[in-house]
C-alpha cells in the first residue's frame, strides 16, 4: 500500500462525503478506493469511517486523523508547487465557482490576461447562481455575493457592490414612474423578483437614504433565481428591478432601462472570493485569488453609486 496514496483517498472521502465521489474525484475506481481505505485502518488497527448505504461518517479517531493527513498533504503539495513554481510556474487545474453575471461581464472577458501570465493554468469555470458545498463538490474557490454565512470558509472581501434601481420605458409608460419604495408593494407597480435557491425566499428590495433603511417587498408577477433570466425579464418590461451597476450600466447609456427612486438607492451587497480552510491553497489558488483581489479593485464601477 502507498502510504501517501490511501493517505489522500480517506482525505477525498471524508470531504465529499461519499466512496463515488471520492473515487471521481481522484479518477480511481470506487473499488480502489474502499481497499485503500480498509488497507489504511488495518495498517493504523483502527476504524476510520464509519458506513452506510447512504453516507459515510467520520469516526472520533478518522477527524484526528484526518486533520493530521490535511495538514501532512498540504506541507507536501506546497513544497512541490513552489519547486514547481520555480521551475516552470503554477500549473494544473483549478475550480471555480461564480454566478453568471460576474462570470459572462468581469471573469471570462479578463481570463486572457491571466492566461497571458500563467500559460500552464487550467481554469474548470462553474457558472451558476446556485451555493455549492465546496468541500463535497471538490470546488477549490468561489465567488459569492452576500454575507458568508459558513462560518468555516476562508473569506476574502472583494468589495461592496453598487445597486440600481431600473425600469424599462415600456413600464414606465404602462405604469408612471413610482416616487418611493412603497409604491412597489401597491397595486399600481410591479416588480421582477428574486428567490434564493437553498431557501426559496424572495429577497426584498432594501433601500437606504441619509442613514435610514426601508425594506420593501414588492408586489411580483414573476420570480426567478438567475441573474441573466432576471436582467431579461427587467427589459422586458415585467417589473420594476435591481441588480449591480456593472451589470445595468450598459443598458441605462443605450435607453433600454431608466434609473428610478434616485433619491433612494439599493443597499450594498458584499462580494467575496472564498474558499475551504482545511486545504492548504496551492501555486495555483493562491496566484488566482491574487489576480481575482487585483482585478475587481481594478472595477471602480462596481463600487460606486455614481458615474
Amino acid at each position: 500500500m502507498d502510504r501517501f496514496t490511501a493517505m489522500e483517498a480517506f482525505v477525498r472521502v471524508v470531504e465529499s462525503g461519499t466512496f463515488t465521489k471520492a473515487a471521481d474525484a481522484l479518477g480511481r475506481p470506487k473499488t480502489a478506493v474502499t481497499r485503500l481505505i480498509q488497507q489504511l485502518e488495518a495498517q493504523l488497527r483502527v476504524k476510520l469511517l464509519h458506513r452506510t448505504t447512504r453516507r459515510v461518517t467520520v469516526t472520533p479517531e478518522g477527524m484526528t486523523y484526518y486533520q493530521q493527513a490535511l495538514r501532512l498533504l498540504g506541507e507536501v503539495r506546497d513544497l512541490e508547487a513552489t519547486l514547481s513554481q520555480t521551475r516552470r510556474g503554477p500549473r494544473g487545474r483549478l475550480r471555480v465557482e461564480s454566478s453568471g453575471t460576474i462570470s459572462r461581464l468581469l471573469l471570462i472577458p479578463a481570463l486572457p490576461s491571466f492566461y497571458a501570465r500563467y500559460p500552464q493554468m487550467h481554469i474548470e469555470l462553474g457558472v451558476s447562481d446556485r451555493v455549492v458545498d465546496l468541500l463535497s463538490d471538490n470546488v477549490d474557490c468561489a465567488i459569492r455575493g452576500g454575507a458568508v454565512k459558513d462560518e468555516s470558509l476562508v473569506a476574502r472581501h472583494l468589495g461592496d457592490l453598487c445597486y440600481w434601481l431600473c425600469a424599462s420605458p415600456q413600464y414606465l409608460e404602462r405604469h408612471g414612474t413610482p416616487l418611493h419604495p412603497l409604491e412597489l408593494a401597491g397595486a399600481s407597480h410591479a416588480v421582477v423578483s428574486y428567490f434564493s435557491s437553498p431557501s426559496g425566499k424572495e429577497l426584498p428590495f432594501v433601500f437606504v437614504r441619509d442613514g435610514e433603511r426601508l425594506e420593501v417587498q414588492g408586489r411580483s408577477l414573476l420570480t426567478l433565481n438567475e441573474t441573466n433570466a432576471y436582467l431579461a425579464a427587467g427589459l422586458a418590461g415585467l417589473g420594476v428591478m435591481f441588480a449591480p451597476r456593472f451589470v445595468l450600466e450598459p443598458y441605462v447609456a443605450s435607453g433600454e432601462l431608466v434609473q428610478v427612486l434616485n433619491g433612494w438607492r439599493p443597499e450594498s451587497r458584499p462580494l467575496f472570493l472564498v474558499h475551504p480552510p482545511a486545504r492548504q491553497p496551492g501555486a495555483g489558488l493562491r496566484v488566482f485569488i491574487d489576480w481575482t483581489m487585483e482585478l475587481f479593485a481594478s472595477r471602480s464601477n462596481l463600487w460606486r453609486h455614481e458615474g
